[in-house]
């Protein structure tokens, strides 16, 4: 008997992700990669984590490190967290603090949350890939956010009922988006917290680059401005923050955190508890050692290479591309966002690109709810020396000028 007849419904809207795909290009030593949206190996603190990850196991908390904990997380950490937030005018208590498994686990959990199955979700067009893959084990339907669309919220509420539900949250990464680069202005997120107060919605942003700004001046986080709305209490605002340490100090511990109104933190205290008790409390230990010691200066030094790396990309894009590309001029973050004419297909030029100049990048298409996109595709600087982006683009854009 095959297993398959036994699924739950909602596997059939569980898909592989493209990009973890094509992740595995990168042990192919002759492949350009301008694809997984990750941080540079080389850029990681590894002597400091080495020293934290030895200074708790010699000392007297070694025996807490190895042991079961709190599935709220490592109190000094989140203690820690409500001073960095505050930094960035977010006014919050250890208690309004969740440590999850990287932002990813935040976005499942709050997918379980909120939606039921028919139920509406409003996120970009495009949008962050992970985040449609966490919300569509939920089942829902997605409509479109465009804050500056002027739309009127009752008719997003009547379509959302049509369709069996309710608009339960507007989801985005209003820094640097992944994919696009994009950021919202302060005008936009005032008008997408109008949007949500009309709506009675929660708004989900997603703050994994907001450390990664390269030029120009910070705009205050949505949660900020919420707080302001309501005199600074955090109780009482609807905006969750999801925040990671995954761009800055190291994906692989896997080390993330949700910010939000005591009502949805103890609710997700409980999911915690039923899937994983609680994240790994000696990388919460040794996270918290780096971050309090040197997480500034860290930030430091990857907004210095990065930016370098994304002012290579913007001078070989326009050195290199044909008239009728155009790209977004990222301000931060790790993704430049093309758009190709529109008769082209980013996955068939994908699959040209591997063959013939060996040059790997995202096809847009996957970070559409509705799967449109074709014509677009996602370029990630991260990874890459000028050197190297100098002759992917020559090569990419040497294929693309081919093709039209």
């Amino acid at each position: 008997m095959g297993m398959e007849q036994l699924f739950a419904t909602r596997m059939e809207r569980v898909r592989a992700s493209e990009i973890r795909e094509l992740l595995k290009l990168l042990d192919q030593p002759d492949i350009l990669s301008f694809a997984g949206g990750i941080p540079d190996p080389a850029l990681f603190p590894a002597a400091d984590f080495d020293a934290a990850y030895s200074g708790v196991l010699r000392s007297s908390v070694a025996g807490s490190a190895l042991q079961y904990s709190v599935s709220e997380g490592y109190l000094p950490l989140r203690q820690w967290l409500a001073e960095h937030m505050a930094s960035i005018g977010i006014a919050c208590t250890a208690e309004n603090i969740l440590i999850t498994s990287g932002s990813q686990q935040a976005l499942d959990y709050l997918g379980k949350l909120f939606l039921s199955p028919g139920d509406t979700a409003l996120v970009g067009w495009p949008t962050y890939l992970g985040a449609l893959q966490a919300f569509n084990a939920y089942e829902p339907n997605y409509d479109r956010l465009d804050v500056m669309a002027n739309r009127d919220p009752a008719a997003i509420a009547a379509t959302a009922s049509e369709k069996g539900g309710k608009v339960k949250f507007a989801y985005l990464s209003a820094d640097f988006a992944n994919p696009t680069g994009e950021t919202l202005g302060e005008a936009g997120r005032n008008r997408l917290l109008d949007l949500a107060e009309a709506l009675d919605i929660a708004v989900i942003e997603d703050g994994a680059y907001q450390a990664l700004r390269y030029g120009g001046e910070p705009v205050p986080p949505i949660l900020s401005l919420d707080l302001a709305r309501h005199g600074g209490d955090i109780e009482k605002t609807r905006t969750i923050y999801c925040g990671s340490f995954s761009k800055t100090l190291s994906p692989g511990l896997r080390v993330g955190w949700v910010v939000a109104a005591s009502t949805v933190i103890r609710k997700m205290v409980l999911m915690k508890q039923a899937a994983d008790l609680h994240s790994a409390t000696i990388n919460q230990m040794a996270i918290h050692e780096v971050a309090r010691n040197g997480f500034d200066a860290q930030v430091a030094k990857i907004r210095a290479a990065y930016g370098a790396r994304r002012d290579a990309m913007l001078d070989a894009l326009a050195k290199f591309m044909p008239a009728g590309v155009s790209w977004t001029q990222p301000a931060g973050g790790m993704f430049v966002w093309v758009a190709l004419p529109q008769a082209m297909d980013g996955a068939r030029l994908l699959a040209k690109s591997l063959e013939s100049e060996r040059v790997a990048f995202v096809p847009g298409q996957a970070f559409y709810a509705d799967g449109s996109g074709a014509n677009m595709i996602r370029l990630s600087f991260s990874c890459a020396d000028s050197a190297k982006i100098n002759e992917g683009m020559m090569r990419l854009g040497r294929l693309v000028s081919s093709e039209i």
